[in-house]
């Protein structure tokens, strides 16, 4: 991506490169979004939950955030692979009866989230905790590239 700007009446061009794998992500991503059945269509199945990934300096480290309320934490599946982090889980709908709904916007089912990582990451080193639900996943960049392999990861929860 390039990104013109002007500095003191010189064109700057500041360009952005970005990993083969997060741009495949990003598209997958881009296309599973446009593909969606519309929420009242009835015949979605599952949900999305939003992902926050971010990157700190000191310690060297990837987190993973992801919004997951009303999904026990004994039921995620997390599996960190060759520069992916795999999430997988279901929130059940509540039930009961004698509904009637007035409103209808929560989204209940499977889901299903793969999030591409932009470093090596030392994958048994790496720790998830659930509060307030939230779903965090930390992952230490490792100091040199590890041998490929899939790694479960289990969740603790946190008051």
């Amino acid at each position: 991506m390039t990104v013109p700007s002007s500095h003191a009446g010189y064109a700057v061009t500041v360009s952005r490169r970005r990993h083969p794998d997060q741009l495949q992500n990003e598209i997958e991503e881009l296309v599973s979004d446009l593909w969606a059945l519309p929420r009242f269509a009835g015949k979605r199945h599952g949900f999305r939950p939003a992902v926050d990934c971010f990157r700190t300096a000191d310690p060297p480290e990837l987190t993973v955030v992801v919004e997951l309320s009303g999904v026990d934490p004994a039921t995620i599946e997390i599996v960190a692979g060759d520069r992916t982090l795999d999430i997988s889980g279901e929130r059940p709908r509540p039930r009961g009866s004698g509904r009637t709904y007035q409103q209808v916007e929560l989204q209940y089912g499977p889901f299903g989230r793969r999030i591409g990582l932009t470093d090596e990451v030392d994958t048994s080193a790496a720790t998830a905790s659930y509060a307030r639900g939230l779903l965090t996943v930390t992952l230490p960049i490792a100091e040199r590239p590890p041998r490929p392999a899939r790694v479960s990861i289990a969740v603790r929860t946190r008051a």
